[in-house]
């Protein structure tokens, strides 16, 4: 069974909280904040963000 690791190693431990990700038609993944719908970030090399939940 797999841990979640030590507090203070510098890693996430879980899903990113009040984020979401959404594909665009060119085929790169934007991060967006939940609370106000703006646009965070935006991967071009076509992969999702890690543990972003994605949007339908």
């Amino acid at each position: 069974m797999e841990t979640n690791g030590k507090a203070g190693d510098n890693g996430r431990h879980g899903m990113v909280r009040e984020r979401s990700q959404t594909q665009t038609p060119l085929g790169h993944w934007v991060k967006r904040d939940t609370n106000t719908g703006q646009f965070m970030d935006v991967k071009q090399d076509g992969t999702p963000f890690k543990g972003v939940r994605k949007e339908k």
